[in-house]
């Protein structure tokens, strides 16, 4: 959770990571707040990382960084598949995570799916930054819905997955949503070669244990799972995201297939992933591959409980 209160100089926002640890954020000005059927949202301007979005109390982008994790959340997956033409994405909110999407020339269909309606018709009003016109894009289909609902109804289809979902931090539909079950529905949506990617929560030695969880969750269901990371500044810590793949490995493509597959798509302007940066990604540090090691795999019966 996260508290609000003035102090001499303004007001000031403080987000709870874990018992231990507590993040502050000064606010300039209150854009926009509300509480959709699902979660509150707040939009505010905050001191330094300028308009940012804050979900049920906790940071979720913000206009400085939002591209150190969008990027990462899409780009290695999105290059790691030879063409990728139909693409989901399951939450994604701000429509940031389809604009990235939607930079490869090869998309012909980006269907996002997201629970929470009144939340992407905000973010399509107040964070024009973020989904850049992406909502309007003709390629584009729009579903609210559950996402476990949603995604069983296509078999054999899509050749890139984004999960992009909200971390499963209180009991609730999230929960089921990083489970066994859950990535085998995703399995069965994608193509023979298709492939995922998934936003896995903070990647820090205080609390990693969902993001090995994740991890060992994939490697029930898809032959190549590739963890990997990158520091998102308006976090304040480094973030894990995680790739499976049915056939293409992410570390067997060469650095040249990389850069030529970025200029045969037409994908500019991008600040943070490049053929450089694909690699460094994954290579996520020992503390990390020992996590993944000892965690417990995920399942309807026994998701992931939030323990701070």
């Amino acid at each position: 959770m996260a508290a609000a209160h003035h102090v001499c100089g303004g007001l000031i926002l403080s987000e709870t990571h874990t018992d231990a640890v507590m993040y502050t954020y000064r606010v300039k000005h209150v854009m926009h707040m509300t509480r959709t059927k699902f979660q509150d949202a707040w939009i505010v301007e905050l001191e330094g990382y300028g308009k940012s979005l804050f979900l049920d109390k906790k940071i979720q982008s913000a206009l400085l960084d939002e591209y150190m994790f969008h990027e990462p959340m899409v780009q290695p997956g999105m290059f790691t598949h030879p063409n990728p033409q139909r693409v989901l994405v399951a939450g994604g909110g701000e429509g940031a995570t389809l604009r990235e999407a939607l930079r490869h020339n090869t998309v012909q269909q980006a269907v996002m799916v997201d629970i929470d309606e009144q939340l992407v018709r905000l973010c399509d009003e107040w964070l024009p930054e973020w989904h850049q016109g992406a909502f309007r894009d003709p390629r584009t289909t729009l579903i609210f819905d559950d996402a476990r609902a949603i995604i069983p109804q296509y078999r054999n289809h899509f050749d890139v997955i984004v999960s992009d979902l909200t971390d499963p931090l209180e009991a609730g539909p999230s929960q089921y949503l990083f489970t066994r079950e859950f990535y085998q529905m995703i399995y069965d949506a994608l193509t023979d070669d298709g492939v995922l990617t998934v936003q896995s929560g903070a990647g820090d030695p205080l609390y990693p244990y969902l993001y090995g969880c994740i991890a060992r969750t994939l490697q029930e269901v898809f032959p190549i799972v590739r963890p990997y990371w990158c520091f998102v500044a308006s976090f304040m810590l480094p973030w894990g995201f995680i790739l499976a793949s049915k056939r293409h490995d992410p570390l067997e493509i060469a650095r040249e297939e990389i850069a030529q597959r970025i200029e045969r798509r037409g994908v500019q302007g991008l600040r943070y992933y490049d053929p450089f940066t694909h690699y460094g990604m994954f290579g996520i540090p020992p503390y990390l591959r020992e996590v993944i090691d000892k965690a417990r795999v995920l399942t309807d019966e026994q998701p992931f409980l939030w323990e701070a």
